[in-house]
């Protein structure tokens, strides 16, 4: 039973930040669920610019482990008549650009949004939102689309080092054998959620994707409807690359 109540939560979508006035809250958003990820507090007062300094490295660093994994997109949302937002996607740009920069592997979609997210209730009243439905579907959208075109570069690269598996046994033995293949570069595991709802084993895809996971490969379930998402069903479904180190 309790692997069944994990299935339901569904496949990581985005990550969704409630910003407010001495602590901010991290969400993850899952297809099914929004999880209570993670609280930071500031310490000191806002108006303490070595304070408010701290405060934004501290949700950066709170950030980075879920962007690891593979989630690129962010919705970052504060109470409304406030610059909470703002100061903080002002940090980012300062002081963390390689998160915005267009052709960069670590590249994050921002968005944002008006509203309070620090209580379970004020975040099921956001989510049910057309506005954050919207922001979700854009964000996710233009992060899966940037990852199509590292795997478009990959295609029709004249490396013969270049790494592109469409077949499910193949990628299973790629990821499972990670060990000897520690030099590839940045690696990328995608389908789409169509392909995980028809596959009759979803056991096995779910094995895949917790070790990928697991061994640092950057997994993404992608809207089969999107573009990316038709690119990828053109490919089968399911596929695997990686961009090397340069």
């Amino acid at each position: 039973m309790k692997q069944k109540r994990g299935y339901r939560r569904g496949y990581a979508v985005a990550l969704f930040v409630g910003v407010e006035d001495d602590h901010a809250v991290l969400w993850q958003v899952f297809s099914h669920v929004v999880k209570l990820h993670l609280r930071v507090e500031l310490e000191g007062r806002r108006t303490d610019e070595r304070a408010l300094y701290n405060f934004h490295e501290s949700v950066v660093d709170a950030l980075k482990p879920v962007l690891k994994e593979g989630v690129r997109s962010i919705v970052i949302t504060a109470p409304m008549k406030t610059t909470y937002t703002l100061d903080f996607l002002g940090h980012v740009r300062k002081h963390h650009a390689y998160l915005l920069q267009s052709k960069g592997s670590n590249r994050t979609v921002f968005a944002e949004l008006v509203g309070s997210a620090d209580q379970p209730h004020k975040v099921a009243e956001l989510v049910k939102t057309k506005e954050f439905r919207r922001l979700i579907a854009e964000t996710t959208s233009e992060e899966a689309d940037h990852i199509v075109d590292a795997l478009e570069k990959q295609l029709y690269s004249l490396d013969n080092s270049s790494v592109v598996l469409y077949s499910l046994r193949e990628i299973e033995g790629m990821v499972y054998d990670h060990e000897g293949h520690n030099d590839l570069g940045t690696e990328y595991l995608m389908l789409t959620d169509k392909y995980l709802a028809d596959c009759e084993d979803k056991n096995r895809i779910h094995r895949l994707l917790q070790i990928a996971k697991n061994r640092k490969v950057k997994t993404r379930i992608v809207n089969a409807k999107t573009l990316a998402g038709k690119r990828v069903s053109q490919l089968g479904g399911v596929v695997f690359f990686a961009t090397p180190t340069k």
